[in-house]
């Protein structure tokens, strides 16, 4: 195995079902527009053992309050934690145990509900109720078995609607949405094969057809470590096809760690003293648009000297990057960044600033650095304080914590790793006892798995296996299937889901928001003999962009035309062609196809412009 992959990583998937609320009879759909809000303020709480989580502690001490909106048919007083919750959703839980069968897991005897402690207000209580459901299962994927530790069943959070400096706004109706969860074991060893993983846990929740589908239906979160690293967890994946930019990067940034752990063990480096000093009169006329802007907010610049750190917060070529790390950390009370004197002089800050900054702060060591914040002081020096923490910990390597994934591929500080310390019993919900007659029947009556849909669209619809097995895996088959109920439309659909999808995406198209049901009135259209297939890729373009199928239609100039009319103008490209058709006879076909396809393109399909060309050409010769 490549050293460039040495690596360990498991993925947690939380898969949206499709059912009613887990607690509640409210419909599990998103609305667009909210109504009131009720303000609340979370506290963390202890657990069985008397201990509190150390990511809650991190999550309160932010100082947040939270505003909720709620939406009709979709939240109720349960939601609002006015009311005590309901019994469990019965097809939830029959989804859990199904899929849990098909994982073969252990399925639990008694189904005991938990309180999982949550307080950045993405739930209106406090905690998430979550039910232990399996363990000890696993998944094949190629030759190796990766082991499933567990599948629980849970509740999905409230939606954040907007986020100011103090408070989030979030919206209830996704509160309360049945989550499967399911967890394996560190057992992948490179970038592509947790992508693999993904994909594969991904294809057996669709095989059960009660999941939900579309945007933010499904998250995955990725643990990741490395030897002499820790154990990361990038929170809320989205994107399957950027797993593997993930896992590199991370794989990357915990290697820079260790080697500014060895870089400040070399030297020495001891741990930092965290020593505020206001510096505001050194750079009262600065024109840095940053410093500028706090000292007018009644701001101040304070600094913190920091021996020993010199080159690893934004040295050796940029690829060490302690100071991004830091500023992660500054950033969680309130702060937009801080500057540090690997990265100056810049941003409006001159060398006379920082040489008159050296000086104060008595740096004469090669290796000194320092770190200042402009900001209202309080806050500036709470961020300093947590920068310089970040700092501290990187004398021991790679601290555990929760990051956030970003679109580039990246990641940034989110909070630090929750431990075992957030959960406790729920005791409004009462167990559910699992029979071995209730499991028996479940399998008795199992879905389909993957490789078994794939068989059947070969079979049944005539498409080749690597074609089934790709429209599987992007999870299109039951869309599939139901355009594919017109036979001749197979070809098409298969056509549209492998090939023009994927070019359309490299142009940079958001297709997410064409939904099944548009891809359904397009073929209505397309059998309507509103236009010709060649036209769809077109067509899909401006539906990607807002534009409905007529207008999409109108606009392109695609208004299918009769025989007739196609005849007239092939006749036309004939005639005026006349010499070469002599020349070449029937063999004229090929070079004409073009013209008459550039023509009639979007109006007539290729195989009937290629019959009344055939036609039109043969009349001419005679």
């Amino acid at each position: 195995m490549s050293e460039d992959y040495e690596m360990m990583c498991g993925i947690e998937i939380h898969q949206q079902l499709d059912t009613k609320k887990l607690f509640c009879d409210c419909e599990s759909r998103l609305c667009e527009e909210g109504y009131g809000a009720f303000y609340r303020r979370l506290r963390p709480t202890t657990s069985e053992m008397g201990e509190i989580d150390r990511a809650a502690l991190a999550q309160f001490q932010r100082h947040l309050g939270y505003r909720y909106q709620c939406c009709h048919g979709t939240s109720c007083l349960v939601e609002l934690d006015e009311e005590p919750p309901h019994s469990v959703n019965a097809d939830a839980l029959g989804i859990s145990l199904t899929f849990s069968v098909m994982l073969h897991a252990n399925v639990i005897d008694e189904i005991h509900f938990m309180r999982k402690i949550v307080v950045d207000g993405s739930n209106t209580s406090g905690f998430q109720r979550t039910a232990l459901v399996a363990t000890d299962g696993y998944v094949e994927v190629g030759d190796r078995k990766i082991s499933i530790l567990s599948v629980c069943l849970e509740e999905d959070a409230a939606r954040k609607v907007e986020a100011k400096s103090d408070e989030i706004l979030y919206r209830l109706d996704r509160l309360g949405i049945p989550l499967i969860e399911v967890a394996t074991g560190p057992d992948m060893r490179t970038p592509e094969e947790v992508q693999e993983v993904a994909y594969r846990l991904g294809t057996l929740l669709r095989a059960t057809r009660r999941v939900k589908r579309g945007i933010g239906t499904i998250r995955q979160d990725l643990n990741i470590s490395i030897p002499g690293g820790a154990r990361i967890e990038l929170k809320g994946v989205g994107d399957l096809k950027m797993i593997p930019d993930y896992v590199r990067n991370e794989v990357n940034r915990q290697k820079m760690l260790l080697r500014v752990r060895e870089i400040l063990n070399g030297r020495g480096a001891k741990p930092l003293d965290f020593e505020p000093v206001d510096a505001t009169e050194i750079f009262r006329d600065c024109e840095s648009k940053v410093i500028k802007g706090a000292l007018d907010d009644k701001g101040a610049v304070i600094a913190v000297r920091m021996p020993g750190f010199a080159g690893v917060m934004n040295g050796d070529n940029k690829t060490l990057r302690l100071g991004s790390e830091m500023a992660g950390r500054a950033r969680t009370k309130g702060v937009k960044g801080i500057f540090h004197s690997d990265e100056l002089p810049n941003y409006g800050i001159e060398q006379s600033y920082v040489d008159r900054l050296r000086e104060f702060l008595g740096m004469t060591g090669e290796n000194d650095a320092f770190v200042i914040c402009a900001a209202r002081e309080k806050k500036a020096k709470d961020a300093l304080q947590a920068a310089i923490e970040r700092a501290n910990e990187a004398l021991e390597g790679v601290p555990e914590e929760t990051r956030d994934p970003l679109p580039d591929g990246t990641t940034k500080y989110s909070r630090p790793l929750p431990g075992a310390a957030r959960m406790y019993p729920e005791t409004d919900v009462p167990p559910t006892e699992i029979t071995a007659a209730r499991l028996q029947l479940i399998r008795d009556s199992m879905p389909e798995f993957p490789e078994q849909i794939e068989a059947r669209l070969v079979g049944q619809y005539g498409i080749n296996p690597q074609q089934a097995k790709q429209i599987v895996r992007q999870s299109n088959d039951e869309l599939f299937e139901r355009i594919a109920a017109d036979r001749a439309m197979a070809p098409i659909a298969a056509t549209m889901f492998l090939n023009t999808f994927s070019e359309l995406e490299k142009e940079g198209l958001d297709l997410s928001v064409i939904t099944d049901g548009m891809i359904l009135s397009l073929f209505d259209h397309l059998k309507q003999g509103k236009f010709a297939k060649e036209a769809m890729p077109a067509i899909l373009k401006e539906m990607a962009a807002g534009t409905s199928i007529d207008d999409a239609v109108k606009k392109l100039g695609l208004e299918a035309v009769d025989t007739d009319e196609a005849e007239r103008i092939i006749d036309q490209i004939v005639k005026e062609r006349e010499a070469f058709v002599r020349e070449k006879g029937m063999g004229a076909i090929g070079g004409l196809m073009g013209p008459v396809m550039g023509a009639l393109r979007g109006k007539i399909d290729g195989k009937t412009a290629n019959e009344l060309l055939t036609k039109s050409i043969k009349k001419l010769l005679g």
